[in-house]
């Protein structure tokens, strides 16, 4: 390595980390997968009245 690049080390890691910084941010604002609008809240209708019918009998 020439003195050049051993000079640039620090600045190359410091733009490296930056850019991760950044991607980050964007990927968090980006992102549109919200898993709230996929939370299943329990069994539905169908189930109820199944579990219904068996305790009926």
């Amino acid at each position: 390595m020439n003195a050049m690049e051993l000079a640039l080390q620090p600045l190359r890691r410091l733009l490296a980390r930056l850019v991760a910084c950044c991607v980050a941010l964007l990927d968090g604002v980006v992102n549109p997968y919200r898993p709230e609008l996929y939370y299943m809240r329990g069994p539905g209708p169908k189930c109820r009245a199944r579990r219904q019918a068996v305790l009926r009998d």
